[in-house]
């Protein structure tokens, strides 16, 4: 076999692999970046079921950011630490010091590409061997579908992007369950149907699921919060429940997986936004250093800004969120658009703030932001000229730009949903505009 149809033979084999290289995730910077912060902010908790996969995905994460940066040493380099660490928590949560298990296919399978990309064949051949090897001595229960150990890895990598993701996260898990059921990727499943289950119809069931999780899975508090929130959304009555699971949320190491933000969602809509900042406080008091929690308490005081305009503690309470999101944009530099939009918004809360918050939206503006950060921006800023600004011909120009762009996402919705309110009012000059925009929009 010549050299070519040799490198030719080795592509199709790494392309037939079952890994984060081949499963045709989202590779657009923002959303890489978002999920490099929110990777870190789960935190290397000993013992967590699913730690040999957050570090497989963060190796893809490293190599594509990187990569792009067009800094290929560092890209394999930062990678391939990350996967080796997946291998030792693999055999940690295993309790096996060998390579052996059919919950290293993906594992070899990323080692063979981050090989490839750093152009050393002998290596790959030798991952792609031993990820094939598993496969045949390892064969699915299933015929004709992959190892329940990998649909779990898939579907868990999948419930990290959009929607359409998490709903072939969904699909994945119930593959391995079905064919395995670990309480672990039971668990995920069902919060995975609880992410993009959101209408009416589905609620019953939904509750009923997260129930029986919670059965099979008492020690896990994330789950238990989003059960209680569920409950409260039927009418009943959570608050002593909610402030006895806040106990079992601050013993916990701190992670993105303790429960903390979706708790403080559960306080915030059904005891009070002065107990969901409370809390969040005495979190940050016992981790201080902590920038996951310290972006929970930011996100408490924006929620008491936008509903205690009154407040005769309006002054302190505003410059206490300005303090802490300017510090949380500072310890996520890189995924904190969203932050940023709140930051000129509380700005234009605040006395003699409106100057600060124009220039923040004017350097938003002119940054270089991908279409689905445009589009979010363009909308908030719509809003932001509406509501604050009064200036309504300027706000529907934005709204028109957020519509323009046809990537698919709430953003957009949102504008083209005012666009159509506004012309059905009939009461702005600019309705017949409107109207032509909204009848040539491609959907």
């Amino acid at each position: 076999m010549s050299a070519a149809q040799s490198q030719t033979t080795l592509r199709a084999r790494l392309e037939a692999l079952q890994c984060h290289f081949t499963w045709d995730l989202d590779r657009s910077r923002s959303r890489l970046l978002i999920l490099r912060d929110n990777l870190e902010d789960i935190g290397p908790v000993e013992g967590y079921p699913w730690l040999g996969h957050i570090y497989n995905l963060q190796a893809y994460v490293h190599y594509q950011l990187n990569s792009q940066d067009a800094i290929l040493g560092s890209a394999t380099g930062d990678a391939l630490r990350c996967v080796r660490r997946a291998t030792e928590a693999f055999r940690q949560i295993r309790n096996t010091v060998s390579d052996e298990g059919p919950w290293l296919v993906v594992n070899y399978g990323n080692l063979a590409w981050l090989s490839y990309h750093l152009g050393e064949p002998a290596e790959c051949q030798s991952y792609v061997a031993r990820a094939e090897a598993l496969l045949n001595e390892y064969p699915s229960p299933s015929q004709g579908e992959p190892h329940p150990e990998i649909c779990a890895e898939k579907a868990w990598t999948l419930m990290k992007f959009g929607t359409d993701s998490k709903r072939k996260a969904i699909e994945y898990f119930q593959k391995a369950t079905g064919m395995d059921p670990q309480t672990a990727w039971h668990t995920s499943c069902v919060l995975a149907e609880c992410a993009v289950e959101r209408d009416a119809p589905e609620q019953d069931e939904i509750l009923k699921k997260l129930g029986m999780a919670k059965e099979r899975d008492p020690e896990n508090v994330y789950l238990a919060v989003l059960y209680l929130e569920r409950l409260a959304e039927t009418g009943r009555v959570i608050e002593d429940e909610a402030r006895a699971v806040a106990k079992r949320v601050l013993k916990k190491p701190v992670s993105s997986y303790s429960g903390l933000r979706p708790l403080l969602r559960v306080y915030r809509k059904y005891l009070s936004n002065d107990e969901a900042t409370d809390l969040a406080e005495e979190a940050l008091g016992r981790h201080p250093n902590e920038r996951y929690l310290k972006s929970c308490l930011a996100k408490c005081y924006k929620w008491s800004i936008y509903s205690h305009k009154d407040n005769p503690l309006m002054k302190s309470m505003t410059d206490r969120a300005i303090g802490l999101h300017e510090e949380v944009i500072s310890l996520y530099p890189h995924s904190s658009l969203h932050r940023k939009i709140a930051l000129a918004n509380i700005h234009a809360e605040s006395a003699n703030g409106m100057a600060h918050a124009d220039r923040i939206y004017e350097e938003m503006l002119e940054s270089t932001l991908e279409p689905a950060e445009l589009q979010m921006l363009y909308n908030n800023y719509a809003r932001y000229l509406a509501f604050r600004v009064k200036d309504s011909h300027k706000s529907i120009t934005y709204h028109m730009k957020a519509a323009e762009i046809t990537q698919p996402s709430n953003s957009r919705a949102s504008s083209i949903n005012i666009l159509r309110k506004i012309k059905e009012r009939r009461m702005n000059r600019m309705c017949g505009e409107i109207e032509v925009f909204l009848a040539n929009l491609q959907e």
